[in-house]
């Protein structure tokens, strides 16, 4: 094997059949010997799992060949069609989210949903959605819940809290919708923190217009959605091929790779840009600009790349809990590999900030809250004394 390549020989057969669907001008039907040994059954979950099978019946559908059974591309086309029209519903729902912001002058910018299915692919249908995000300025959000809740949105609320860590431990909250059945995720931050990140100004001014709605309708810049896309990815592993699909084709457009650089050092992402680019170019035979190519160079970028293959050579589900023990210990030591020296520091001296458990663990009058400082370190050994005593 090429020492500058992955080893995926782990991967299963049908997810190295999906990577061959997803690769540029590659000459499936002429390589389909290869995959003689697929289990379709497992071919579909796969293409459940990563949320890619719009994608992968578009591809199916072009192969002149009888190899692929007809339930295969039947379950397909109906999971496409299905896709379409919630994407076209998410469109409007976009477009009227959008509205009732900026009627009430609260600067707001959509960062996935069908607009970013739009910018990336061309086509909303090419890209699934669970859900829509919007990103507001941290001192509007009290000011956009009550116009959800006034449209009959209900807060998942969820996150618990002490001495305002919320701003800076989450990223966003969650409003559904029961009627109709849609959930939106309003963002402060783009990541959870700790961590430097572009504040909302700065992403407003660099801000693009989605082609999509009439109403207008706003997209990070492509070098900050660039940023957001890799930090994104990179936090969930890769788990889901999808995220590495839209860095893919977000890679082919015009994007300014001296302020991707810039940018990426700036607010500490230049290894999670590294694995995310090296995954991709490994992984889709990707070619890459001379000027991106920098961001692979480290040893780093490889050996993150590699680690994230055991989330596709296991099929790692982060968003439905219980996650096993082995995987979330596995992710846990992933993520801090992943942060810079700078991020690491910040990230272990946050662990002196008090936590909602401690409020649970000790509960005190909310004057006495600043308390919880000095008594983290006494909390913290007496939660890990409690729960050896209990296991």
């Amino acid at each position: 094997m090429n020492s500058s390549q992955l080893n995926i020989s782990k991967v299963p057969s049908e997810l190295k059949f999906i990577l061959d669907l997803l690769k540029d001008n590659f000459p499936v039907e002429s390589n389909l010997a290869l995959h003689k040994e697929i289990d379709w059954h497992t071919f579909i979950e796969l293409s459940l799992h990563h949320r890619l099978y719009p994608m992968l019946y578009l591809k199916l559908k072009q192969l002149k060949t009888d190899t692929v059974p007809e339930f295969v591309l039947n379950y397909l086309s109906n999971q496409y069609k299905r896709n379409t029209l919630k994407m076209l519903r998410f469109s409007a729902m976009t477009e009227q989210v959008s509205r009732l912001l900026a009627d009430n002058h609260i600067p707001v910018i959509l960062l996935k949903g069908p607009a970013l299915a739009h910018q990336i692919y061309g086509d909303i249908s090419h890209r699934t959605s669970g859900d829509l995000d919007f990103l507001v300025p941290i001192d509007k959000l009290e000011e956009t819940e009550k116009l959800l809740i006034g449209q009959g949105y209900v807060k998942d609320d969820y996150i618990k809290t002490v001495l305002n860590d919320w701003k800076w431990r989450h990223h966003h909250f969650t409003y559904i919708h029961p009627q109709q059945n849609i959930k939106v995720e309003i963002h402060w931050r783009l990541n959870p923190g700790p961590g430097k990140e572009p504040r909302f100004n700065e992403l407003w001014e660099r801000k693009s217009r989605s082609k999509l709605t009439h109403f207008p309708v706003y997209l990070l810049g492509k070098e900050d959605l660039f940023l957001f896309l890799i930090s994104h990815g990179a936090r969930h592993g890769w788990s889901r091929l999808r995220w590495l699909v839209d860095i893919q084709y977000l890679i082919k457009q015009q994007l300014d790779w001296k302020r991707v650089n810039l940018i990426t050092r700036i607010y500490q992402y230049h290894r999670s840009a590294g694995q995310g680019i090296y995954l991709a170019k490994s992984l889709f035979n990707l070619e890459l600009d001379p000027k991106m190519e920098r961001l692979t160079k480290p040893h780093s970028a490889k050996k993150l790349a590699q680690q994230a293959v055991f989330y596709l050579e296991n099929r790692v589900n982060l968003h439905s809990d219980p996650v096993p023990e082995d995987v979330a210990n596995y992710h846990k030591s992933h993520l801090f590999a992943l942060r810079s020296m700078q991020q690491k520091i910040l990230f272990l001296m946050s662990f002196l900030y008090p936590y909602p458990e401690d409020k649970q663990l000790l509960p005190l009058p909310r004057a006495f809250h600043f308390l919880y400082f000095p008594l983290r370190p006494f909390l913290w050994g007496w939660k890990k004394v409690r729960k050896h005593a209990l296991s």
